[in-house]
């Protein structure tokens, strides 16, 4: 049975901090693959700033196309929304459980904030989580401290933004150099967050 390692995000664009955090979990953990899971609408954003899911979509396509064990999903396009990942783990494992092991793979901060959401306990009894270090405020819950099912991976600490490449360019910055190439080509080409 493959290990998936589910890496969330509106990836509005995907960038070299998603590229360098993904392809390190995927040679340096016990995971096979990482399935980039774009999500439509987090009920923890606004949904006016996010480009078309299918333009999402294709950027992490093109970002991904010369790495083999890294995949494109857009599973959660056909969930209800707004998506919640315990809603979308149960529909992955239902409908590929027989080939894959699903893994989450999230940032320290998020683990921080982990007692928020919806069902994490169900999240925590299935799954196991793969963590990557981020500078933040907070301490882990003490719950999470010891948990075997949380692993703490020594990825790189990525401080780039969507957020950030989004206003910068929108401001006339070159902000080239953080993005994979096919997905500059493609932001560039569509003239996107330039308005």
């Amino acid at each position: 049975m493959r290990k998936v390692g589910l890496y969330f995000g509106t990836f509005n664009p995907i960038h070299i901090g998603h590229m360098v955090i993904a392809n390190h979990m995927v040679e340096f953990s016990n995971l096979d693959e990482v399935w980039f899971v774009i999500t439509p609408q987090s009920p923890f954003k606004v949904k006016q700033s996010l480009l078309e899911d299918n333009h999402r979509y294709q950027m992490v396509f093109e970002a991904v196309k010369d790495f083999p064990k890294l995949k494109p999903s857009k599973i959660e396009f056909g969930l209800p929304q707004p998506n919640y990942t315990v809603h979308t783990l149960a529909h992955l494992t239902e409908k590929y459980g027989n080939s894959y092991e699903f893994c989450l793979i999230m940032g320290e901060d998020n683990l921080k904030g982990l007692h928020k959401w919806k069902n994490y306990e169900v999240i925590l009894d299935n799954h196991e989580l793969y963590v990557y270090p981020r500078i933040s405020e907070g301490q882990v819950a003490h719950r999470f401290k010891n948990n075997t099912k949380i692993f703490k991976v020594d990825a790189p600490i990525m401080e780039v933004s969507s957020t950030f490449i989004r206003k910068n360019h929108k401001a006339g910055k070159n902000i080239r150099p953080l993005l994979p190439e096919p997905v500059w080509n493609y932001l560039d080409e569509m003239n996107f967050y330039r308005i």
